[in-house]
């Protein structure tokens, strides 16, 4: 185990049905306050492994633990009340909406009394968010979207935020941006878990990767030892 590792996963199996394994004995570690990325071919298991991180799949076998409290038998809102933020694939906002009542309901497992100031903050932290505040959710673009989307897992002040492909369907232009929100995020604390479809431009950012491979997994390094590595691209770089 390492000794700054805030998740640990070991020998973990999952999928959606009980026949057969997506996840096939997988392990790694995230280490507290770091960018992890997650990247390999398409079937690989990127997506499936965040949702079983998530509690949203069963693990049929292996271990999950979060700041050494076993999670594997945990269900998706324990693990989010214990620090773990999940934003999917996809448009996952309330497009009827204004922006702030997405945040608010982004907060909705919090009953403290900090909630309204931390809402604010996130309102404050992205200047997007402060001038669209009033605005509905369905009138943003995409980029603005998934902003949007980030900030609402930023209300719950999670210590871990699972991003599955945040870059999905955006311009190259917003990409960029969606990179520098992501580094802003982790540079305030906040522990990165990320699946990304530009697995050059997520490696440039990130601390450590693993490479899937139908569901087991086949490299593991920091970010510039992946970029680097002849074999990762060669097999899923589309490089020499």
């Amino acid at each position: 185990m390492s000794k700054n590792a805030i998740l640990q996963v070991r020998e973990v199996v999952s999928g959606y049905i009980t026949e057969i394994d997506i996840i096939r004995k997988v392990s790694f570690d995230v280490i507290e306050s770091e960018i992890l990325s997650i990247i390999g071919p398409n079937g690989a298991g990127k997506s499936t492994m965040l949702k079983t991180i998530f509690r949203l799949l069963k693990i049929k076998s292996g271990t999950i633990t979060l700041d050494g409290q076993d999670i594997t038998r945990s269900n998706s809102l324990d693990v989010l009340r214990m620090g773990i933020s999940f934003v999917p694939q996809g448009r996952c906002n309330f497009p009827m909406m204004t922006v702030k009542e997405n945040l608010e309901m982004g907060a909705f497992s919090r009953a403290d009394d900090d909630v309204e100031k931390d809402i604010a903050g996130v309102i404050e932290r992205f200047p997007l968010l402060h001038e669209k505040r009033n605005e509905l959710a369905g009138n943003l673009s995409g980029g603005q979207q998934q902003i949007l989307e980030m900030g609402m897992a930023l209300t719950l002040n999670p210590k871990i935020m699972l991003l599955d492909e945040p870059t999905l369907g955006l311009a190259p232009k917003v990409v960029y941006q969606i990179f520098e929100e992501i580094k802003k995020i982790n540079d305030s604390g906040c522990t990165i878990v990320m699946v990304e479809q530009n697995a050059k431009r997520a490696l440039a950012v990130s601390d450590h990767a693993i490479v899937l491979e139908l569901g087991q997994k086949r490299f593991e390094g920091t970010g510039e030892e992946i970029m680097n590595s002849q074999d990762v691209k060669t097999l899923y770089l589309g490089g020499k």
